[in-house]
């Protein structure tokens, strides 16, 4: 079966350009041009993966991804900017967001994220239980939803990702740069501390609340996920 995917890009040319790129690889593309035209194509049939511009006419690539997340799909969302600073990374992983790639971006580096995320979505479709177990944890693969000692977690998508991951490798040292290709499909950027920031934010609910750490800090090394 041909892959689906939607391109949401208000920049006519490049949208052109990015649809004709990736008919070429094989795969068919609807496209957009505001965020609007974008959820209405979203619900209008299936889609594989998204691919949408971050600023656009009637609203924005942030508010088109909570809307997508608030339909609860786990589809791939791919988001195209020129902003490249950290805090603009980190809202857009929060609203929902997989990836991430800063204009200009080669096409080569898009199709190659396309394929990497697609591989991942099936892989787990295939192999996920039901539910993942690990000391006082819980996720539920279905429903996106962790758990500790029963209590339910507030985890943004991009911190429910990074906690999945954690239980899928208990008490193995994960260094940043795994986390920056496993997680965010990332090269690792010694440049920014966008995975210490996530890092924080996870421990904040994971730990803090409660009677003993989990997640661990191993100096030069990375982090692991292990019970006292």
């Amino acid at each position: 079966m041909q892959v689906q995917l939607l391109l949401i890009e208000d920049d006519e040319r490049l949208s052109s350009v990015i649809k004709k790129s990736l008919e070429e690889e094989g795969y068919e593309v609807l496209a957009a041009f505001d965020a609007e035209m974008g959820f209405r194509l979203y619900e209008s049939q299936p889609f594989d993966c998204v691919i949408t511009d971050l600023i656009l006419p009637r609203g924005s690539g942030f508010d088109l991804c909570k809307k997508i997340r608030a339909t609860g799909s786990a589809v791939p969302i791919i988001m195209l900017t020129a902003l490249g600073k950290t805090d603009e990374k980190l809202e857009g992983f929060d609203a929902g967001a997989d990836d991430y790639l800063v204009k200009p971006f080669d096409l080569r580096e898009l199709v190659a994220r396309i394929k990497s995320l697609l591989k991942r979505t099936t892989y787990e479709r295939v192999t996920q239980s039901t539910e993942l177990v690990y000391s006082e944890l819980a996720i539920d693969f279905h429903k996106k939803k962790a758990f500790r000692k029963g209590e339910e977690l507030a985890l943004t998508p991009k911190e429910y990702n990074l906690l999945e991951y954690f239980l899928k490798h208990p008490e193995r040292v994960i260094s940043r740069e795994e986390i920056a290709k496993e997680v965010w499909n990332l090269n690792f950027d010694t440049g920014t501390n966008i995975i210490d920031v996530y890092i924080n934010y996870l421990r904040k609910k994971v730990d803090k609340p409660f009677d003993f750490q989990l997640i661990h800090t191993r100096p030069g090394m990375g982090f692991i996920l292990q019970q006292p």
